[in-house]
């Protein structure tokens, strides 16, 4: 009986360690659009680059002005700079949401990165939820820009600022 009940109590607790991981709730059976604005737009305990500074785009990014904002999760692993050292990658269920703005410096699109399995996942969002660029896509047009930051997971943002 305790040959079948040890495995079966560390298999329980193993699965809720990992269930525990996920930022906001995220299932990692679901990975929709949805679900990744429905945390994009949660600000509660977010971590904002440079104090919420507004920045340049960073060489030649389509995204225009923007402020940068992690979760908890990325926050995690930054230094004292709020960057993420040089060599260094984001643990799973880190959320990096660049805010771009519009020439009024209002709110024009969500940009976001969520590393999932060790990859990243990539979303684009109008403030009301409505997808630019979905997470199905699987992000090419993404990864073909960010790439230049690759020593940085890549986040080109620390580099160019």
């Amino acid at each position: 009986m305790r040959k079948i009940i040890l495995p079966a109590v560390t298999a329980l607790c193993i699965s809720g360690l990992y269930a525990c991981t996920w930022d906001k709730g995220l299932p990692d059976t679901n990975l929709t659009d949805d679900a990744l604005f429905r945390i994009t737009t949660d600000t509660a305990g977010k971590v904002y680059y440079q104090n919420s500074a507004i920045l340049p785009p960073a060489g030649g990014s389509p995204h225009g002005n923007f402020r940068l904002r992690f979760n908890s999760k990325a926050a995690s692993v930054l230094d004292g700079s709020l960057e993420l050292p040089v060599g260094q990658t984001f643990p799973d269920s880190s959320l990096l949401v660049k805010e771009a703005l519009d020439n009024t410096n209002s709110l024009s699109i969500y940009a976001v990165m969520y590393k999932y399995k060790g990859g990243w996942l990539w979303g684009e969002y109008y403030p009301g939820g409505n997808v630019i660029y979905s997470t199905s896509l699987n992000g090419p047009v993404c990864i073909s820009c960010h790439s230049a930051g690759a020593n940085r997971d890549l986040v080109r943002t620390f580099d160019e600022h």
